[in-house]
Order: C-alpha cells, then structure tokens, then sequence
C-alpha cells in the first residue's frame, strides 16, 4: 500500500517513487514527543511526524493500538496526499495532528480490509 508507491508531484507532474525506510522514536533523536516515520521520495529522506498521544487516542478509542506496520502506512498515505495536493519539496519534515493520524488510520485500515491486510515490513532490505 503506503510503503513503496508512486505519486505524481501535483506543480511538477514528476513521477515520485516513495519508499518506507524506517520508524523512530523522536524523543531520542529531537527531544520531541513523537514517532518519526522517514521515507525516501526519489532517495531524498522525508520526515513524518506523528505525535506520540495519537497512540493514546487510538487506545482510548478502539482498545486497540498503532503498530509499527500501521504508523508506516500512516505516514505513507498522509505523505502521497501533500504531494498531491502540493507540498513545500524543499521541506524535510511534516507534522500530523492527532486528528490527521487517526483519520488516515481508519483510511488506511479500510483499504487493507477490502485488500486483505496491511503489508508486512520491512520491504526492500537488500541482504
């Protein structure tokens, strides 16, 4: 789904190869409370930023919580959604309400559904 796509740059009309690389923990890393998503778009990093309390949210709300999996496919959807709508390139991070995450969760958990479930990862790891 969100961890290796294509996407057209809305003011371009570039073809953009998205890739899922990794998911951090932003507390080490930026002091901030969040998860760091990076993927790549045409090998330059891109940083989604989800904040920490949509965990919580998410746990409050269905019981159940945000996997590594889904963080990604997050990060990946709420990524090909500013490309297409014209996002700043020269930005390298982007930061997600908590509404944001939870609205692109139940998205992406609807599309695996009618798919049949969320890609594994990790993809790509060249041994």
């Amino acid at each position: 789904m969100y961890e290796d796509f294509h996407v057209t740059d809305r003011w371009t009309g570039e073809d953009l190869h998205c890739t899922w690389k990794a998911n951090i923990v932003a507390i080490a890393t930026r002091h901030a409370d969040a998860i760091d998503v990076r993927l790549d778009v045409n090998g330059r990093p891109m940083w989604i930023a989800l904040p920490a309390t949509a965990w919580v949210e998410q746990k409050k709300r269905s019981g159940k919580v945000i996997t590594d999996q889904l963080a990604a496919q997050i990060a990946g959807r709420y990524l090909k959604q500013i490309i297409e709508e014209g996002y700043d390139s020269a930005r390298e991070l982007y930061t997600m309400t908590v509404e944001e995450v939870l609205a692109h969760l139940d998205a992406v958990v609807e599309e695996a559904r009618s798919q049949g479930a969320i890609p594994q990862l990790p993809v790509g790891i060249n041994a």
